[in-house]
């Protein structure tokens, strides 16, 4: 396992004031889902869970929560440094009575570098923050050192979806993931990237289509 000095994280960690019902479940739910500091147990988070996945900025956690709800036999890990996101997306887990999701509030790399390798079946990174500008482009989430790290808590046959609706971020992305030894994109043809995939949802903040193109989905699989 890679040892990472933690990101800085360019986003906003808080903006609006907290709705005083996700501020108590900031409270009561975090502090029992959250994950703990130190060497992560997966099987000691979720015993029996037949897979662990991954989401990678979750937003207001929509699409975590849907998941989480389609496979209640999957570990769900969550990572998202923005705490109105975290606080929406703990109404999210209560609301639907979910015990299969576990957060980390904070910048995923600190939680990566804590992952066993060859660990997770499922990374999703949808929509991040694009940083059009290039003197921004630093500022991405997506680098050269994190698809490395993707690479390595990746399991044989496990999945990385990236997904934006920023042309230039998509080719980015691209360019990257192709160059990380052990991914390799799964698109056959055109349609592979230009629709959504069939167990993708499809959450508030996709749909206000805040890019420049329609959105692309990057499907990778680890060697």
């Amino acid at each position: 396992m890679t040892d990472h000095p933690p990101m800085r994280s360019f986003g906003r960690i808080k903006s609006r004031p907290i709705k005083p019902r996700q501020a108590a479940l900031m409270d009561t739910l975090l502090p029992r889902i959250r994950i703990p500091d130190g060497t992560i147990e997966l099987s000691a988070l979720a015993p029996g869970a037949a897979e662990v996945w991954l989401e990678i900025g979750f937003g207001g956690g929509e699409h975590m929560a849907a998941q989480a709800a389609r496979r209640p036999d999957v570990l769900i890990l969550g990572a998202e440094p923005f705490l109105n996101g975290v606080a929406s997306a703990l109404r999210h887990l209560d609301e639907r009575g979910l015990e299969n999701v576990r957060l980390h509030a904070g910048d995923v790399r600190e939680l990566l570098s804590r992952l066993p390798d060859a660990s997770l079946a499922r990374i999703f990174i949808l929509f991040p923050d694009p940083w059009p500008k290039a003197r921004h482009h630093k500022r991405r989430l997506i680098q050269a050192d994190l698809l490395a790290e993707l690479a390595r808590v990746l399991a044989p046959g496990g999945r990385l979806r990236f997904a934006s609706d920023w042309a230039d971020y998509v080719d980015w992305t691209l360019e990257r993931a192709l160059r990380t030894p052990g991914l390799s994109w799964t698109a056959q043809r055109a349609d592979d990237f230009r629709r959504p995939p069939a167990d993708h949802v499809t959450t508030r903040y996709e749909e206000k289509r805040l890019g420049d193109c329609a959105p692309v989905f990057l499907d990778f699989v680890k060697a």
